[in-house]
């Protein structure tokens, strides 16, 4: 059994006991958050956003950790123009801990 949520502007194909990056939740860490699934897959059967309506999908914030540093550059030859910034994304760490139909 697995479900498709959206969380962050991202879909996220998920099964219990899973653990994934998403981006940053303004939770804190141990509590328990709740998805709106967009699809479920149980065995042979496939249920869609129409009949979803009292479904959930259930998981709990373990940490939250940062991601890859990315370095962005600008350069313009012959005009002394340069510009250095950085960015680095932070994540929740959630474990997936039920899929309710």
């Amino acid at each position: 059994m697995y479900a498709v949520i959206t969380t962050g502007g991202k879909q996220e194909k998920v099964s219990q006991g899973q653990v994934l990056n998403v981006e940053l939740l303004n939770v804190d860490e141990g509590s328990d958050v709740t998805f709106k699934p967009i699809l479920i897959v149980d065995g042979e059967s496939v249920i869609t956003e129409g009949d979803l309506d009292d479904a959930s999908v259930t998981g709990k914030v373990l940490s939250t950790a940062k991601g890859p540093k990315v370095v962005g550059f600008k350069y313009r030859s012959k005009s002394r123009y340069r510009r250095k910034w950085g960015h680095r994304q932070k994540y929740s760490v959630v474990e997936i801990t039920g899929i309710s139909k």
